[in-house]
């Protein structure tokens, strides 16, 4: 089960010296969007992810891949392929981690942040730090799969 609020932060507000946080380029593409099946690769891991219905919670499930299994699917991917850089970024509360995603290719400027939790009620009264900026958990038009499939949530916010 996957538990987790993403949020939209001011890249002006974010944390300084990315650098000293843990980091993992990603590349992820959608070989179907209802339900999600992503192909990521992640650092030199490889993976394909079955994710459920859902926003805040749902069901996840991921299985290895080889890098030759994921180059194969990857190109049957629908839509565009996302890149990203993944910062890891340590939270006072109770060992959480804001993983920042910095994107790249033809979503450079996006950045989002989330938080996965152990629990709906943790995440239910997790309170965001104020760099966090606007909450979109519940807007389904700012997940990875939306925006595999032309989604630009720049253009709603400035919109």
């Amino acid at each position: 089960m996957e538990i987790e609020r993403k949020f939209m932060p001011d890249p002006g507000r974010i944390p300084d010296n990315l650098k000293q946080y843990s980091s993992m380029e990603l590349v992820q593409g959608y070989l179907c969007t209802e339900p999600v099946v992503r192909v990521r690769k992640e650092g030199s891991d490889y993976v394909l992810t079955y994710k459920g219905a859902g926003l805040l919670s749902r069901e996840e499930y991921n299985l290895p891949l080889t890098a030759g299994a994921f180059e194969t699917l990857l190109k049957k991917c629908d839509g565009r392929i996302i890149e990203k850089t993944r910062y890891r970024i340590p939270l006072p509360e109770k060992g959480l981690t804001a993983e920042l995603d910095v994107f790249a290719g033809d979503l450079q400027g996006l950045i989002y942040v989330e938080v996965e939790f152990p629990s709906e009620n943790a995440a239910l009264s997790f309170v965001p730090p104020d760099w966090f900026g606007r909450e979109v958990t519940s807007e389904p038009g700012f997940s990875n799969s939306a925006l595999s499939r032309g989604a630009d949530p720049r253009k709603k916010v400035s919109g």
